[in-house]
């Protein structure tokens, strides 16, 4: 069978859907498009400590920054090398925008059912990129501070289910192979999104899309769930 064109899959959508009780997002890559930032940041890293561009590893979306520099400074130098990049990150924030459509679903999910952030990324990171593309900062933030495993690890997922409350599936969202594995891992289904890594990258996640506007979420009427629908 031939393979689906671009305009193939405009014209017909294959539509995938779940009931949900919560939704967890990932930040970078999934609601705020900070890809060619987190780039520039970590070529500004590898000048300070006379590292070569192959140092960064290949899959260096979705997972935190001081499980990256362990791999790539001795042990003694991880703590403080770290907190710098932290401090460039939560500083410089030139460049960043909301991934498309991520504007109107947290709009729309906002009242309907619980949400919240999980994101590799230090509070002091997360907070200011939430800032600077005029998203709100969720009660429900989980970041690098508050695990002890980052993704893929399930830990993240499964500390911000606890937290959410919601009583029911959550359904979380990524845009890195790391992530995708620690929300599946954490028992959530996962919808992906093309940002930072092609669809073939992404083959774990339930449901890959180009970007947040091909979500949409339906209110629970009387005693029914809140559907979410994806067109991929």
């Amino acid at each position: 069978m031939a393979a689906r064109t671009h305009l193939d899959r405009l014209a017909n959508p294959e539509i995938w859907s779940t009931t949900l009780a919560g939704i967890l997002f990932d930040l970078d890559g999934t609601l705020v498009d900070s890809t060619a930032v987190v780039e520039r940041q970590w070529a500004t890293f590898l000048s300070w400590y006379g590292l070569p561009p192959e140092a960064l590893p290949e899959q260096l979306h979705g997972k935190r920054a001081e499980d990256h520099i362990r791999g790539m400074l001795p042990a003694h130098q991880v703590a403080d090398a770290a907190a710098r990049l932290a401090a460039l990150e939560a500083d410089d924030i030139a460049g960043l925008t909301a991934v498309a459509g991520a504007h109107q679903l947290v709009d729309a999910v906002d009242g309907v059912v619980p949400w919240g952030i999980v994101t590799s990324g230090t509070l002091a990171v997360a907070t200011a990129r939430l800032a600077a593309v005029g998203l709100p900062t969720p009660s429900v933030l989980v970041t690098a501070e508050d695990v002890r495993a980052g993704k893929p690890d399930p830990e993240p997922y499964l500390i911000g289910m606890e937290r959410l409350g919601a009583g029911g599936a959550v359904v979380v969202f990524e845009d890195a192979p790391a992530g995708i594995r620690s929300g599946r891992d954490a028992g959530c289904p996962v919808v992906a999104v093309t940002t930072s890594h092609p669809a073939e990258d992404l083959g774990d996640a339930d449901v890959v899309v180009p970007d947040l506007t091909a979500i949409s979420l339906k209110a629970p009427a009387r005693d029914d769930a809140a559907v979410l629908t994806a067109a991929s």
